[in-house]
């Protein structure tokens, strides 16, 4: 009697501390942990996004939003006229992004007029000129490295020691490429003469086309293309081209050696982790463009390496790890060059 007594007793004090236990509050579920915001990101380009400068920059800012890193909207071809400012005040008003990127040559003034009334947001321009505080940073494309070497490349290549070079304006940041394409050919080919022609145009590509053309009827057989429209001439010859700031070997697979390859993804990525962190400020973003931190770099020889002399690929490629080790410098030379060099 007294064992089912106490067993009854065990019985009922166990379900009362059951009860008890469920009906305790319970602590708070923990949120899962969440990754950085996903900014808001904006694209202002004066010219259209088909012109190789402002292709680069586009097309980093399509890959960080493909990571998920941003959510990005864009305009284009907004000119040298007067909108720019009326397009930057029209965004920061309505869709208040986080970064503005875009291409403030030409368009200095405005870019910076508007940046000083909306302090809170990231205006990342590519620009000849200096940061401003508090949210103007600056960047371009220094790829003076890569266009040494495509100068190496033309001047070992060219058959009648005449190479040519057709560029948009006559301004710092064409200049040091030109200048670097030149000493890269003379170092391979000290007797090489490189034509320069300026189409004072940043996209005009039947005019670089034409300039092109009266290059290589000065006996040019070899050409940089600064500007875009100077391959299709080259290719029409049977010449050898050099393309620039993209790998551009599939518009003329069998002619385009290698291009001057500027890579935005460096310092695309660099902003948005000041942005996301908090810690952004106005900056010269210079060295993201370099070989050195992958910002700059030699395009691919593709179908056109088994055509090449082997000395001359082994020569460039020793100097391009020259230039990455920081073993070799490549001058920047922002003079204008001569019509003939």
């Amino acid at each position: 009697m007294f064992k089912r007594s106490f067993l009854s007793a065990l019985i009922v004090s166990l379900l009362l501390l059951t009860v008890a236990a469920q009906c305790a509050p319970q602590p708070a579920a923990q949120p899962a942990e969440e990754g950085p915001a996903k900014l808001k990101v904006f694209g202002a380009f004066a010219t259209p996004i088909e012109e190789p400068w402002d292709g680069v920059i586009h097309s980093a800012l399509l890959n960080a939003e493909s990571e998920g890193l941003i959510d990005y909207d864009y305009t284009d071809d907004i000119g040298y006229a007067g909108d720019m400012e009326r397009v930057l005040r029209e965004v920061a008003d309505q869709q208040k992004p986080d970064i503005i990127f875009g291409d403030a040559f030409g368009n200095e003034e405005a870019v910076r007029r508007v940046a000083a009334d909306y302090p809170d947001i990231a205006f990342v321009f590519g620009s000849g000129l200096g940061p401003s505080e508090p949210n103007v940073s600056v960047f371009d494309n220094w790829i003076h490295e890569p266009a040494y070497l495509l100068g190496m490349l033309a001047g070992g290549l060219t058959k009648s020691n005449t190479v040519g070079v057709v560029g948009g304006y006559p301004v710092p940041e064409v200049n040091r490429l030109i200048n670097a394409f030149i000493a890269g050919a003379k170092e391979v080919n000290p007797d090489v003469k490189v034509l320069v022609t300026f189409i004072n145009s940043w996209f005009d590509p039947a005019a670089a086309k034409e300039a092109a053309l009266a290059q290589i009827d000065a006996g040019a057989d070899a050409l940089y293309a600064e500007r875009f429209g100077v391959i299709e001439a080259a290719a029409e010859n049977g010449l050898w081209a050099f393309g620039n700031m993209s790998d551009q070997n599939e518009l003329a697979p069998d002619y385009v050696v290698s291009s001057a390859v500027w890579n935005m993804n460096p310092t695309v990525q660099y902003v948005i982790k000041q942005v996301q962190s908090g810690a952004y400020t106005a900056q010269d973003l210079k060295d993201f463009s370099m070989m050195a931190k992958g910002g700059a770099s030699l395009a691919p020889f593709h179908a056109t390496e088994s055509k090449l002399p082997p000395d001359l690929i082994k020569m460039v490629k020793e100097r391009e790890e020259q230039i990455k080790a920081g073993l070799f410098r490549v001058d920047i030379d922002e003079a204008q060059p001569e019509a003939v060099n």
